[in-house]
């Protein structure tokens, strides 16, 4: 299951990624390849969660910066 999750990143990284301005991402690595490492490391389910929180927290008030998702700690 957890490959459906990746699978649907890649879709939007090839369909919808194009008309984002490139070097727009506070964050590093990017929300796409931060939802493939939650996806990849805890799952369709948790990494959802994880991604969907990354997603929320870019805004044009966040500082971003370094972020990983093997770093977090809502699931331990």
């Amino acid at each position: 299951m957890r490959y459906l999750g990746v699978a649907l990143v890649w879709a939007y990284r090839l369909v919808l990624r194009p008309f984002v301005a490139p070097g727009s991402c506070k964050y590093h690595p990017s929300c796409s390849q931060y939802a493939i490492d939650a996806y990849k490391e805890f799952g369709l389910f948790k990494g959802s969660i994880l991604a969907a929180w990354r997603l929320l927290r870019c805004n044009p008030w966040s500082r971003g910066g370094v972020d990983y998702a093997h770093d977090q700690q809502v699931f331990t």
